[in-house]
């Protein structure tokens, strides 16, 4: 029989709590992967034809023409906008489309996130956050079918480049609305010849952008002025993006309901004071 000594008793409780704490810190690390937020999403039925039809609410709007852009411009949401577009067109290409945006703009940069990763992963990150916007841009410009923009909430960033390059004179905003611009954001680790290669790349996207941008303003500008006002963070109120040339209208309350299908009350768009 062996005897139980103090150190012994000491020892086995030492290694208890180092159990404990390690099981703690293990369920409590941070998780690599970065939460999406859940958005409930309401359903509509109908009756058609003596039956019973039921869509999601965004499924609905999609059939009166109506795109809802909300949340951060990713590769998911891009891909997403950019099939609605499609279709549409395809659909009736000389109806027009309602596109409402309300968006913070681009994916985070991963430079934030760095720690949370092994360095084999994140020294070869390249994120351009305007990229996946880019490719809406083009969509709505390259179908036939016009595009309404209207701002509910923020667009901000990419969503900001977004609603100015809706159709001309179809550009609109609600009076609370907030426009924010800058120059695109981007990061990379790496080697130093790499590191001037994707330099040179975000520089290149940064004058893509101003020229988009220099394009669809209602107002004229040189390059180097939206240069200099896209150096920072530049927030705007309705009024002042109305200035800017950003949008067309400021829209109060919708003054009357037009043809079935057109989500903005008539085929000319929405009408406000």
């Amino acid at each position: 029989m062996y005897g139980v000594t103090s150190s012994h008793v000491l020892g086995v409780t030492a290694l208890r709590n180092a159990i404990r704490m390690g099981w703690r810190s293990y369920t409590t690390s941070s998780s690599p992967s970065l939460p999406r937020a859940w958005t409930p999403t309401p359903y509509v039925t109908e009756t058609v034809g003596g039956g019973w039809h039921t869509y999601d609410i965004f499924s609905r709007l999609l059939k009166e023409r109506i795109v809802c852009l909300n949340g951060q411009v990713d590769e998911t949401v891009s891909a997403s906008i950019v099939a609605q577009l499609l279709f549409l067109e395809a659909d009736n290409p000389e109806r027009p489309i309602n596109l409402y945006i309300n968006t913070p703009g681009g994916s985070v940069t991963a430079g934030s996130h760095f720690p949370l990763y092994p360095a084999p992963y994140y020294a070869r990150l390249t994120p351009l956050t305007s990229l996946p916007g880019l490719a809406v841009y083009d969509t709505m410009t390259y179908i036939q079918s016009p595009v309404t923009t209207i701002c509910v909430g923020q667009a901000a960033s990419m969503g900001s480049l977004l609603l100015c390059g809706g159709a001309p004179g179809k550009r609109y905003c609600l009076p609370h609305s907030s426009i924010m611009v800058h120059q695109p954001s981007g990061g990379y680790f790496g080697q130093a010849s790499d590191i001037a290669i994707h330099a040179k790349e975000i520089l290149r996207v940064r004058h893509q952008l101003n020229e988009i941008y220099r394009r669809h303003l209602t107002k004229e500008h040189s390059i180097d002025e939206i240069e200099k006002l896209m150096e920072r963070d530049h927030f705007m109120g309705a009024k002042e993006a109305l200035q800017l040339g950003i949008v067309d209208e400021i829209l109060d309350r919708r003054v009357k309901w037009g043809e079935k299908g057109d989500g903005c009350g008539s085929e000319k768009g929405p009408s406000g004071s």
